[in-house]
């Protein structure tokens, strides 16, 4: 009989991760200064830290911190770069949007909204034969029609990790002028991720999940073609400027996609995860995160009844398997129960993928630097012990 008062075994970082001590700490010196002297002094005399947000954002994305917005999460950063392109060059009737496959509901949503508004089609991209997006299938749909082309980076529901170089490099190659967006919510904080080199328009991640950053933060790093040729919509005091009595003047950096009120003792506590991040090493996270992760796949495979339906030839640490019944989410109660910590994953977060391999739910781990070996077989053991006892029931 497996422990159920052992040590909490966090594997849902990919919903929120645990934060660190020192992040925990930063936030709740601010929330305590604001308490004691008031927020607008808190603020001031936090001034240089919160500033340098940006600047450490831009150190892990290898970007500038001009080109850096800091926002409430990663959908509000992906949502602001679409709303300031349909804005300024909305697509015609006969235009296109390509859209992965994998792509997560969030992000289509509006893109069918914005076909809907304008008669432009919303197109799927096919993924290839390891399930990522294919980019010989993106090269043959590529014409002077295409408005936007979207891709998840890691989608959060299938392991997979998407080439979005290879997407803009294909992009440049073909000579398009197609607006580019890429939600890197899963992969900022477990995978390098190069702004620079992936040539997109905007790269939106958030704090909360492998960054180990706080609630309620997220970040969008834009393209000068972003900052130069497009206009946010609504703009704020915080990103443009009443000049006179019919003109504004916006702000010339990302600051622009930024709104005046936030939470800065979350600001500060992203600030914080990021440094962390930056200090531990992306590539060291990375390393072990993914060896955790082989760890669950290997383990989860030999375990009769579950089959572990990851993705790809690269791979994130984002694991995902179907149960026997009663299905995935009783599992995911019967392991917080053990306490193990994981989450359900379904079909509404992406009906293309899930669709095409006939599944509705699925247990979903995600592992951190601060879990070991130790954890991942205390996990699977688990596993085990569930499974059997369902299938003696």
């Amino acid at each position: 009989m497996v422990s159920a008062s052992a040590p909490l075994v966090h594997l849902n970082n990919a919903g929120s991760a645990l934060p660190s001590a020192q992040t925990l700490r930063v936030q709740i010196e601010h929330l305590q200064a604001e308490a004691t002297i008031g927020g607008y002094e808190a603020h001031a005399a936090q001034a240089d830290a919160i500033g340098g947000v940006s600047a450490s954002v831009a150190q892990l994305l290898n970007t500038t911190p001009e080109q850096v917005a800091l926002v409430e999460s990663a959908t509000v950063g992906w949502d602001r770069a679409l709303q300031a392109v349909f804005y300024s060059d909305p697509p015609a009737a006969h235009q296109r949007i390509l859209v992965a496959s994998t792509e997560y509901a969030s992000n289509v949503l509006p893109l069918m909204q914005v076909a809907n508004r304008t008669g432009a089609s919303v197109e799927f991209i096919p993924d290839g034969p390891d399930g990522s997006t294919s980019l010989e299938a993106l090269k043959d749909m590529l014409d002077e029609n295409v408005w936007l082309v979207s891709i998840t980076h890691a989608p959060s529901h299938n392991g997979v990790v998407n080439d979005v170089v290879g997407v803009g490099d294909a992009l440049r190659f073909s000579g398009s002028s197609a607006w580019y967006l890429v939600d890197a919510c899963q992969s900022v904080g477990q995978l390098p991720v190069d702004f620079a080199r992936i040539g997109a328009d905007a790269v939106s991640a958030t704090g909360r999940k492998f960054l180990r950053g706080p609630r309620g933060t997220g970040f969008v790093a834009v393209s000068h073609r972003l900052l130069h040729d497009v206009e946010p919509f609504p703009l704020d005091l915080h990103a443009a400027t009443w000049t006179g009595r019919d003109t504004y003047e916006i702000q010339p950096t990302a600051r622009r996609f930024e709104s005046w009120e936030t939470s800065y003792s979350a600001v500060l506590g992203l600030g914080a995860a990021v440094d962390q991040a930056l200090d531990l090493g992306i590539d060291v996270i990375a390393a072990s995160i993914s060896a955790l992760a082989e760890q669950l796949r290997v383990g989860l495979a030999i375990i009769p009844g579950i089959t572990v339906q990851d993705r790809g030839t690269h791979q994130s640490g984002i694991v995902t398997i179907t149960v026997p019944d009663p299905g995935a989410a009783a599992m995911v109660v019967a392991l917080r129960e053990h306490g193990i910590n994981t989450s359900l994953s379904t079909a509404d977060y992406a009906p293309i993928d899930f669709s095409a391999r006939s599944i509705t739910e699925q247990v979903r781990l995600s592992p951190h630097t601060y879990l070991d070996a130790a954890d991942i077989d205390r996990t699977l053991a688990v596993i085990a012990e569930l499974v059997g006892s369902r299938s003696k029931s």
